[in-house]
């Protein structure tokens, strides 16, 4: 088993239950842009990272900075959930928490997050067209559309929902054809 993988299995069951607590208090959004705010910082301060994924670091060293750091900014009951992630010495795993949650969340709202690689900015109307049809594909209500520039691909793009994958790059045309072209040869 990987050590992606157990991250993962240990992730699930914590984000689980913060989404619980969430949906009982009636804070799911509120969480939600906590959760975001925390991920923020994490990823922008390395320093932060590895003092909280240090087991050498005490405790009560953490529960303070993270006191410091968040109190009146989140939630109350996110900062007591960070606080027992600190007590089970699992706060090393607070980004793949995080992200689980949100996948969590998003699958609740039913909303399906789209990663769309082009080489071109879509416009508005390619946009909306482009969601429509991913809303038949998946059966969700709502669809957020990630965009990222990529001019490796030449031509067309590439969407991304999930581990489902549709190329409609030029690069992608190619490659298709080159391997109809080799083995048909």
């Amino acid at each position: 088993m990987s050590n992606q993988s157990i991250v993962e299995k240990i992730s699930v069951p914590y984000a689980e239950a913060l989404l619980e607590l969430a949906k009982n208090s009636n804070l799911l959004s509120e969480t939600e842009q906590d959760l975001s705010f925390i991920s923020n910082i994490l990823s922008n301060s390395k320093d932060l990272q590895l003092f909280l994924a240090n087991p050498l670091i005490n405790i009560l060293d953490k529960k303070n900075l993270l006191n410091k750091l968040f109190e009146n900014k989140i939630n109350h009951f996110i900062l007591n959930f960070l606080l027992v992630l600190i007590n089970r010495r699992r706060i090393n795993l607070l980004s793949s928490i995080i992200n689980k949650y949100m996948e969590l969340s998003y699958k609740l709202d039913s909303l399906t997050i789209a990663e769309l690689s082009t080489t071109i900015a879509f416009n508005e109307n390619q946009q909306n067209n482009l969601v429509q049809k991913i809303k038949k594909i998946t059966n969700s209500k709502d669809v957020k559309l990630i965009i990222n520039i990529d001019s490796s691909l030449i031509g067309g793009f590439i969407v991304k929902i999930g581990s489902k994958v549709i190329d409609a790059s030029l690069a992608g045309k190619l490659r298709q054809m080159s391997f109809y072209l080799n083995t048909n040869a």
